[in-house]
């Protein structure tokens, strides 16, 4: 998401329109603005008495997993259980997709090899020749 106009810009576009007598049409095109923000700004000052920025809630997920060494824990003890058994063993509600993104973020695997083998190709001892 865009970041919004630092205060100062903010302050400079207002005091040049109410102090110098600037158009908000030529302030907007002298600082490289939407005439709609600048309108924008008066109406927040207006509505609350200053122009800042609405303050945005971090849009991050909402980690049902907080609890990490509990996790593991959990883990341990019903490793051998599908990721959906689980989801309905974990207390509240939870997903196993979530269960699942869990057990890859502790590095836990069900694989008998933890690592990929590499496929070698076999080599024969006498290079072909064209004759």
């Amino acid at each position: 998401m865009a970041r919004s106009y630092s205060y100062d810009l903010r302050r400079k576009v207002i005091e040049a329109i109410e102090l110098n007598g600037m158009k908000r049409c030529e302030a907007s095109e002298f600082f490289n603005i939407s005439r709609n923000t600048i309108n924008t700004w008066f109406q927040r000052r207006r509505e609350t008495g200053d122009f800042k920025a609405k303050v945005r809630k971090n849009r991050g997920n909402g980690h049902k997993i907080t609890d990490w060494e509990k996790f593991r824990a959990f883990v341990e003890t019903h490793g051998d259980k599908t990721q959906v058994e689980m989801a309905e063993l974990w207390e509240g509600d939870i997903s196993d997709r979530t269960i699942s993104r869990a057990l890859k973020k502790i590095g836990f695997t069900r694989k008998k090899r933890p690592t990929a083998t590499v496929k070698e190709m076999k080599l024969n001892a006498k290079p072909l020749s064209n004759s």
